[in-house]
């Protein structure tokens, strides 16, 4: 998710405890389960490099790789981590072996550099075959060039909206916030750009009507399947239920100047996003809310518990809306489990598939399946980092981890007995496409 070596999540995680270990998958399960066309949930894939050769920057609305000061990664993330030159051999013919001396990773350098010329455009979709990926849905400001439907599904971001007002006093809480802050209040200046606004209304009816809902009615014509909030790097996931009248108020007072107390921004927040989730719902858009650990020195991992979210998944004008907790709310996947049992609510796996390893995020798969096998849905959580390890070697390796996690995961609960060897297929199949598809409404090819 950011640019720091694939990502986030910069945290020790603890996996879910279960007294029915299991190591090793059933060899054909893993075969079959590696055979399966993914849909991946949640990834930053890069674009294609424009004629003039700038790199793309738009693969993630606030990545961390850009803040002040980053801590060094886990250690299934770090550059030098052999791993990587499996997904070398594999996506780029790599004949080194373990090695990745400064020679050899020229060569490779090289060698991607003329695959990528080759391939032009396609380049995107090419990698995506190479890790047999139906489809990826991108997580990203914009669509980007050569990341084009149906291998490529586009999710916007819907916290820009939720931010109208001064946010001067909150980005000075730390230098984490002041960056984040900062990007949002650009992407919000680029919505009213695009609707050819030069302030912001004068009143919140007309913020709804003039620059909420059109935003979200472009972003779905533009082919967004979802919208992604990532306000747990900068507030609790605690969206309380206020009243338009008093969101109105807090509007009408500040937005021409001025700070909002927070307890009054608060407000105004609150009522947005469950606005934005209302009308995400209406146009056919699945909600994304990152949850659980994030990234850099301040991350406030109390405030993304998904349990905070639960008001708004009882919330009865939601109904239409489906949310998915995107990465599980990992460490908290416990509070996951019970919250996928309700009709709307999904949840993806993805950067505990660069966190953990197969063994560790076994366990994990096995708890949530044994509670809503229908809810569940492979995600990478592919992030640029380096030339080296970018986007293409980070999918390669969570995606990897993710088939043998799950093959494990499935080879014990039939050697317990809870499953028979053809719905481990099946399970499968849910897990690494049709959940998605069903929920997306993608094609089954």
């Amino acid at each position: 998710m950011k640019r720091i070596i694939g990502g986030l999540l910069l945290l020790t995680l603890i996996p879910s405890s279960t007294s029915k270990a299991q190591t090793k998958p059933d060899a054909s399960l893993l075969a079959e389960i590696n055979r399966i066309r993914a849909v991946d949930n949640h990834a930053h894939v890069m674009s294609v490099a424009s004629e003039g050769g700038k790199e793309d920057e738009e693969y993630d609305a606030i990545a961390c790789g850009k803040l002040e000061f980053v801590s060094p990664p886990p250690m299934r993330l770090r550059p030098d981590n052999p791993i990587y030159t499996g997904a070398w051999r594999e996506l780029y013919g790599y004949r080194h072996g373990a090695s990745m001396s400064e020679a050899h990773v020229r060569e490779l350098l090289d060698t991607k550099r003329r695959v990528m010329r080759e391939q032009g455009d396609n380049y995107p979709t090419w990698v995506l075959d190479k890790l047999n990926i139906e489809t990826m849905l991108a997580n990203r400001v914009s669509v980007g060039q050569g990341l084009v439907a149906p291998r490529f599904r586009w999710v916007g971001y819907g916290d820009p909206l939720m931010l109208p007002l001064s946010t001067r006093t909150l980005r000075e809480q730390n230098s984490d916030r002041r960056f984040f802050y900062s990007q949002e209040e650009m992407l919000l200046k680029r919505d009213l750009a695009a609707l050819k606004l030069g302030s912001l209304p004068s009143t919140l009816d007309l913020y709804l009507s003039r620059v909420v809902t059109p935003t979200l009615e472009r972003q779905k014509r533009e082919g967004a399947v979802a919208l992604k909030f990532v306000a747990a790097y900068m507030r609790p996931l605690d969206f309380a239920d206020v009243p338009q009248s008093e969101a109105s108020t807090v509007y009408a007072r500040h937005v021409r100047g001025g700070e909002p107390p927070w307890g009054d921004y608060k407000k105004l927040q609150d009522f947005l996003f469950r606005y934005i989730a209302r009308e995400a719902g209406r146009l056919g858009m699945v909600v994304h809310v990152h949850t659980g650990g994030g990234c850099g020195h301040f991350f406030n991992l109390s405030g993304a518990r998904p349990l905070l979210l639960e008001s708004v998944l009882n919330d009865p004008s939601l109904r239409k809306t489906n949310f998915v907790l995107v990465h599980g709310g990992t460490p908290f996947v416990k509070e996951t489990e019970f919250l996928i049992e309700k009709p709307n609510v999904y949840a993806d796996f993805s950067a505990q598939t660069f966190l953990l390893t197969p063994q560790a995020l076994s366990r994990v798969l096995r708890d949530l399946l044994e509670y809503e096998p229908e809810k569940v849905l492979f995600g990478t959580d592919a992030s640029p980092a380096t030339p080296e390890v970018s986007w293409e070697e980070s999918a390669w390796m969570t995606t990897k981890t993710a088939r043998e996690a799950l093959a494990i995961a499935l080879t014990g609960m039939m050697q317990d007995g809870d499953i028979t060897r053809e719905r481990a297929s099946e399970l499968a199949r849910m897990v690494m496409r049709e959940n998605a598809i069903k929920l997306y409404g993608l094609k089954n090819n």
